[in-house]
């Protein structure tokens, strides 16, 4: 018998995350690699996740991901994580990216994500997880807008698959 994993609010899942921008994150033009900000993206994403689900995770997808402004070095990286939404075994989380000036304190978005992720026991076998409670007007309109996001990324799927299928 399984308990009933317990519904969580966006506000139980909130995650931040700040380090300073080094040289060896670095482009030789002195600002952050992209790659590096994805693979940050992507941790801060899982943290909030996690704090939903209490269980393994794997990345699904990746929406929405644009570099708006560059970091330098010796700025600090700071990423904002929620979760979004919540399905049968997946969930969407919006992950925001800020540069700040060390000296100034000027701070600005540079990012916005949208990441899915999936629970998994230990086999990889996918898990139910929590619902998520909407309490906002604002909470609920996130949601909607995952919803719609979710279904553009399942007939994205659904097409790639049947190409690939039909390249074999």
């Amino acid at each position: 018998m399984s308990i009933e994993p317990a519904a969580k609010t966006p506000s139980e899942t909130f995650t931040e995350m700040v380090q300073v921008v080094l040289p060896n994150d670095a482009n030789p033009l002195g600002f952050i690699l992209g790659g590096t900000v994805m693979h940050l993206i992507d941790i801060a994403g899982a943290i909030a996740c996690h704090r939903h689900t209490r269980s393994l995770l794997v990345t699904a997808a990746v929406d929405g991901l644009q570099f708006l402004h560059p970091i330098k070095v010796g700025d600090l990286i700071i990423l904002r994580s929620c979760v979004t939404a919540a399905w049968g075994t997946s969930l969407e989380v919006e992950v925001e990216v800020f540069s700040e000036e060390t000296l100034t304190g000027i701070r600005r978005m540079t990012s916005r994500a949208y990441l899915t992720f999936v629970a998994t026991d230990h086999g990889g076998q996918r898990i139910k997880i929590p619902g998520l409670i909407l309490t906002t007007a604002a909470e609920k309109q996130r949601a909607a807008e995952a919803e719609l996001r979710r279904a553009e990324r399942l007939n994205s799927r659904k097409l790639l698959e049947e190409r690939l299928a039909a390249a074999q």
